[in-house]
C-alpha cells in the first residue's frame, strides 16, 4: 500500500479497514516513509504492506483491490504520479501469472525498497516463484547494491583522492 497525498497515515490505516472487510488480514508492517519513484516532482510516500487470507481467486482480488481504492477515494492520474492510495497484489500463493490485467508475482517488488523493506517485516520467508529466492534474500540484495553505489572514499575529504 502506498499513498503520498492527504493525511497520510489515515489514509493508510482507512485502506487496512476497507481491507479487512474483504480479506482476513494476518499481518500488518511498519509503515515507511520513502521518496517518490520515478516522477520525482511529488511530496513523499508513506508505504506499508499486509498478508491477508482470502477464497477470491486473483482476478478477483484485483478487482476487489481497484474497488477498495475507488471507495478510499483514488482518482485516475498519471502513471507513477501522486495517489492518494495505491493497493497492489504482490504474490498470490506461488502463482506465476502474466495477463494483460495481471502479473503476478508484481513485475517490479524485487527492485524497489519501498515494497521489499516493509514485506521483509513481516513475510521474509515467502519465495518469489520466478526468481527462486526468499522475500529476504530480494531485500539483502538490494541493500547491498544501494551500498554499491555510495561508498565512502578513503581519505575523506581534501587529500585528494
Amino acid at each position: 500500500m502506498g499513498t503520498n497525498l492527504g493525511d497520510r497515515a489515515e489514509n493508510l490505516r482507512r485502506a487496512l479497514v476497507e481491507l479487512g472487510g474483504c480479506f482476513e488480514v494476518t499481518a500488518v508492517s511498519p509503515i515507511y516513509e520513502t521518496e517518490p519513484a520515478y516522477h520525482l516532482d511529488q511530496a513523499r510516500f508513506l508505504n506499508q504492506c499486509c498478508l491477508a487470507r482470502t477464497g477470491l481467486s486473483s482476478r478477483s482480488t484485483l478487482a476487489q483491490l481497484k474497488h477498495s481504492e475507488s471507495a478510499l477515494g483514488r482518482a485516475p492520474g498519471i502513471r507513477f504520479g501522486p495517489r492518494l492510495i495505491d493497493l497492489d497484489l504482490l504474490f498470490y500463493d506461488d502463482l506465476v501469472l502474466t495477463s494483460p490485467d495481471l502479473i503476478v508475482p508484481h513485475p517490479l517488488l524485487h527492485e524497489r525498497a519501498f515494497v521489499l523493506a516493509p514485506l521483509n517485516d513481516i513475510a521474509p520467508e515467502i519465495v518469489h516463484p520466478v526468481l527462486g529466492v526468499s522475500v529476504r534474500e530480494l531485500h539483502e540484495r538490494l541493500l547491498d547494491r544501494e551500498k554499491r553505489k555510495v561508498r565512502a572514499v578513503e581519505g575523506g575529504v581534501g587529500t585528494g583522492v
